[in-house]
């Protein structure tokens, strides 16, 4: 993946706003904020500036409106003639179900609908707060497609097989209670509160060391799938800059000692 992003045109469709370190990604294409390539390509823009920037530290994608937080690939745009193999850009759909680079959270802020390409969206984050009337997709079957936009490697990792199974063969509708209940989603809010809410969260994460969360990121990402003895291995090799960075930083030192102070402490990312 490259990871130079070149500035699109500014678009409607794509909102950000910052807010004390924490970047609102707002997908805002009525009346379903379906996403064709141009999308993608902008929402990776989105997602790289927060990946560079050093003063940004969480990110919150959502959409606009109630009813829909993404329903996914823009069919239209495939009516018109863009191929269901189109390349979405670096990042992949959306870009991020295939921004592995990324070295800081997102929370997907689910508003609404969430299908298909909208829940690989909402899979792709890091963590997930939904309203309560939201509900959870990938219906690509039933459209004669299949959705390997990370639904259908992501989706059986993080639920039973035989219920992940049911959903990528039937595109049975997941409410957020029944998602929660399965361990998908964070928090379950009414819709109202689900801004604050997020915001709250991505709050929290502020406060913990960026190095940290940066390695804590990189760890989850190259063990997954690994037994704990083997997961220990690649822990102790050399093939984690940001862990070993954080051993060897500032902020390593500033946690302790700011806890004995009793004083919150300042991180310095160094």
């Amino acid at each position: 993946m490259t990871d130079t992003a070149p500035t699109p045109p500014p678009s409607p469709a794509v909102h950000c706003t910052t807010d004390d370190g924490i970047l609102v990604i707002t997908l805002d294409r009525p009346k379903a904020n379906a996403v064709d390539v141009a999308t993608s390509r902008e929402l990776y823009a989105a997602f790289h500036r927060l990946h560079s920037d050093p003063q940004l530290r969480v990110g919150i994608i959502t959409g606009a409106g109630e009813r829909f937080f993404c329903a996914g690939w823009d069919l239209k745009a495939a009516v018109n003639g863009e191929a269901v193999d189109a390349d979405h850009g670096p990042g992949g759909f959306a870009g991020l179900t295939e921004f592995f680079a990324l070295d800081k959270p997102v929370i997907a802020a689910v508003n609404g609908l969430a299908l298909g390409g909208g829940f690989e969206l909402a899979l792709a984050a890091d963590l997930i707060v939904a309203a309560d009337h939201a509900e959870f997709a990938l219906t690509e079957a039933t459209l004669g497609l299949v959705p390997d936009s990370g639904g259908a490697l992501r989706l059986p990792r993080l639920l039973p097989r035989a219920i992940a199974t049911e959903l990528l063969l039937t595109g049975r509708r997941l409410t957020a209670p029944e998602a929660a209940r399965w361990g998908l989603l964070n928090q379950v809010v009414p819709g109202e509160r689900l801004r604050t809410t997020a915001h709250a969260l991505a709050r929290r994460i502020c406060r913990s060391a960026p190095l940290a969360v940066a390695a804590v990121k990189e760890i989850a990402r190259a063990t997954e799938g690994q037994s704990v003895e083997d997961a220990f291995t690649t822990l102790r090799g050399p093939g984690l800059p940001r862990y070993r960075a954080v051993l060897d930083s500032a902020d390593a030192l500033e946690g302790p000692r700011a806890f004995a102070e009793k004083r919150r402490p300042v991180w310095t990312g160094h």
